[in-house]
């Protein structure tokens, strides 16, 4: 189990939607890489902080009807892929909206939720999600 302080500090790409750039051939990466896979060496040193476009819109998704125990509350439950404005793909659930109202397409914005909550310590662990951008 992790502390609060270990979660916020060893994990910013569950907290914030902050990636990198290749400073050698442009392309964004989601999460942060050190090393971009298409430049290989000529990117070492030249891989900057970037941060994703918190709007983007629907590119894909799923309706899931039958949950496991931790999601049994939600159900049924929206899960999908968000293309961003700057063409970086994000998965996370979609909430604020009936998921049978869902379209590919529909614009959509990143917001910080409570995914779960740790045992008895209650530890809350936060990630983001898409909400509709009405």
């Amino acid at each position: 189990m992790a502390s609060v302080a270990r979660e916020w500090r060893e994990i910013p790409g569950r907290y914030n939607t902050v990636g990198t750039k290749c400073g050698a051939c442009g392309k964004i990466y989601f999460p942060a890489r050190s090393l971009c896979p298409k430049c290989r060496r000529a990117s070492v040193g030249k891989m900057e902080r970037y941060d994703i476009s918190e709007e983007g819109e629907v590119y894909t998704f799923s309706v899931v009807h039958d949950a496991p125990d931790a999601n049994m509350r939600m159900k049924p439950y929206a899960v999908g892929m968000v293309k961003t404005t700057d063409g970086v793909l994000l998965t996370g659930q979609i909430v604020d909206i009936d998921p049978h109202r869902i379209e590919i397409g529909m614009p959509v914005r990143t917001v910080l939720r409570k995914i779960y909550e740790d045992g008895e310590s209650g530890v809350i662990h936060y990630g983001f999600k898409f909400v509709p951008k009405w």
